[in-house]
């Protein structure tokens, strides 16, 4: 909670909105802490659903606080980020240990994409959602 809120405050997300952003990101990284810890889920598995449950509480913030969805998304993510995995394979490439390279390169792009894919997803719930909604009002 407190790395998303330090990350609202560096990108200039709006004061209001810290709380929200914090609330969010460690709501995202306990969803993937969880389903991989406990409920040994591949880091993909636990990363696509970290990231839909980013993605869906933004939303509710969002349209709570009357504010865009990506004040909320950007700040959250930085705890799914794979950052050690991206290290550690740069640290093994120049140490020419590619084996183990290519290995940590494998998962930071499986955590990469799975994030892209939580975000797409959300992106296709929220679109539904509208549009099951704007057919039920009367026109």
């Amino acid at each position: 909670m407190f790395s998303t809120i330090a990350f609202s405050v560096i990108t200039n997300i709006p004061r209001r909105a810290f709380l929200a952003c914090g609330l969010t990101g460690a709501a995202g990284w306990m969803t993937f802490w969880i389903l991989h810890t406990h409920f040994h889920q591949n880091i993909g598995t636990a990363n696509f659903l970290g990231a839909l449950m980013i993605g869906l509480i933004s939303i509710l913030f969002s349209r709570k606080m009357q504010m865009p969805v990506i004040v909320f998304n950007v700040p959250s993510l930085v705890p799914l980020v794979p950052g050690g995995p991206a290290y550690m394979a740069v640290r093994y490439m120049m140490n020419q240990q590619f084996t183990e390279s290519m290995q940590k390169v494998v998962v930071v792009l499986i955590t990469s994409g799975a994030i892209a894919l939580g975000f797409m997803f959300t992106n296709l719930i929220e679109r539904a959602l509208k549009r099951t909604r704007s057919s039920f009002q009367p026109k």
